[in-house]
């Protein structure tokens, strides 16, 4: 436990604030949560309808050690709280035509795939799947500091020139297999996090191999259950979460945070501020003109943002268990390339759709009523500085997916829908307050990460520190909850130390 407590106000209840605001409540602080929506969990608030449960964000999990390591710290075990089970194959992705492949997460049955498959790129495949352990070995212990001097950046340019990690995914990719469809499997991280794979930098491969170091999971329960036992997690240790509370300003004293403010006026003074809402967002809207250089408005105004998104969640009367689809599903279109273009351009809206399609009731039916399947399908749209109107495109649109995936994939999926829900752009913007309604914030990119990146603590405010999507590491449960330990460590190391039991968990988890 610190020495000293303190007083500390973390704004919103992603996995970013609860991971920082559980490590601090463990180190004796005094931690007070606020959350702008009815429930806990930012993006990944859970929806409920006609008895399905639909997660609204993330829905890949991996490294249960992270999750390990916040109730370690409160003396606790994960497994008492919730239990995550194992996804395999991790994904099933789809070309144009419908032709699937299997991302297993061993390399002996994803070679025998690709051996099945594209039987002329086995060999380039095993040697992708070497570097891609070499540049997590490299990289990996990066995610879980602050990069806040430009120096850091530059001791890592001479391997990132050795390894070509500077390059786009897909050219990365593209040195090692020929397979226009394999190329797209070796480099659709990016898609995930916001990024597009034809310039988002194969330093972010680290990812392929992390999900393969620690595998991919899924709480029972859904996603919701995690934020649930976190929140819980979070009591237990003395914090106070205050819910359908936004907080209307971040208060400034001579370039320090003092408080917040809420919409009723009242004033809550704290000794740290930690904003776990959008960063451009924050900056922009959540502190006074009056205390906002013009250094700092233009340096929002000139970063670039990561793409939005629709997602339909919706529930049906009968099961699909004889469709091609796994738990995770990637289709990919025709014009995968172009359509990326237009999204990450703002450019109007294509014709042609590239959708990730979740089926959690392949691997519980605990969240649907019985007999029944639940679903979420995300499709990659501009964030709105494209000039698309979105309430009166949007049932078009949707209509327009749902049409697609039963021709191809759910046949008579319309008039088998029995709860259905949908977010856009105009969501992520007026409900989870995302600049530009940009799904994942501020953009991956070579120029747009680690100290190029907003910075965890402030370059503008004394005691004010960012975690979540817009900051250092960046998008994805893992990197937002790493985010989290990243900020209680810089406001007290005994909050960012790692409990030895946890470690232990860490090691047992590791697939092989």
């Amino acid at each position: 436990m610190s020495k000293t407590s303190k007083s500390i106000i973390v704004i919103g209840s992603g996995f970013g604030g609860l991971s920082a605001a559980i490590r601090l409540a463990a180190a004796g602080h005094e931690v007070t949560i606020y959350e702008k929506r009815d429930k806990p969990g930012g993006r990944a608030y859970q929806y409920e309808q006609n008895g399905f449960k639909f997660d609204g964000g993330p829905t890949v999990i991996t490294a249960p050690y992270m999750f390990n390591e916040l109730f370690a710290l409160g003396g606790k075990n994960r497994e008492d709280y919730f239990e995550l089970l194992p996804i395999d194959p991790f994904y099933k992705l789809f070309d144009e035509n419908g032709r699937g492949y299997h991302y297993y997460p061993d390399a002996e049955r994803a070679k025998k795939e690709v051996a099945k498959i594209f039987p002329n790129d086995l060999r380039g495949f095993e040697h992708f799947l070497k570097n891609s352990v070499e540049i997590f070995k490299k990289y990996h212990p990066l995610t879980e500091k602050p990069f806040l001097k430009a120096k850091e950046m530059l001791d890592i340019i001479p391997d990132a020139l050795k390894m070509g990690t500077y390059l786009p995914t897909y050219q990365y990719a593209s040195r090692f297999v020929k397979d226009e469809f394999l190329r797209r499997i070796c480099s659709f991280h990016p898609l995930l996090i916001g990024g597009s794979p034809f310039d988002t930098p194969s330093i972010f491969n680290l990812i392929i191999q992390f999900e393969k170091q620690w595998g991919i999971h899924y709480a029972r329960g859904g996603t919701g259950a995690i934020i649930q036992a976190l929140n819980k997690l979070f009591s237990e240790l003395g914090g106070n979460l205050h819910l359908s509370t936004e907080i209307e300003e971040i208060l400034i004293k001579d370039g320090q945070v003092t408080g917040v403010r809420l919409p009723d006026g009242s004033i809550h003074r704290a000794d740290e501020v930690v904003c776990n809402a959008d960063v451009a967002f924050a900056y922009k809207k959540m502190i006074a003109p009056r205390h906002r250089p013009r250094k700092l408005d233009l340096y929002i105004d000139n970063l670039s943002y990561s793409n939005s998104l629709v997602v339909i969640y919706f529930g049906t009367k009968r099961r699909y268990l004889d469709s091609p689809l796994a738990h995770h599903n990637i289709i990919f279109n025709q014009n995968y390339r172009q359509l990326l273009r237009d999204i990450f351009k703002s450019k109007p809206l294509s014709d042609d759709l590239c959708l990730y399609l979740h089926m959690p009731t392949y691997t519980d039916s605990s969240i649907a009523p019985q007999g029944c399947e639940s679903f979420y399908v995300l499709s990659l749209v501009p964030h709105l500085d494209a000039d698309i109107n979105w309430e009166e495109i949007g049932p078009e649109y949707n209509d327009r997916i749902l049409g697609f995936l039963e021709k191809n994939y759910l046949p008579d999926l319309r008039k088998n829908i029995i709860a259905q829900h949908s977010i856009n752009p105009v969501h992520f913007r007026d409900t989870l307050n995302s600049h530009k309604g940009a799904a994942f914030s501020v953009k991956p990119s070579l120029v747009q990460s680690g100290w190029m990146r907003p910075h965890t603590k402030s370059s503008f405010y004394k005691n004010l520190y960012f975690v979540g999507a817009g900051t250092h590491p960046g998008a994805g449960v893992p990197a937002v909850i790493a985010s989290g330990k990243i900020a209680a460590d810089m406001i007290d190391p005994v909050a960012g130390r790692t409990p030895a039991i946890a470690l232990e968990k860490k090691t047992s988890d590791v697939l092989g």
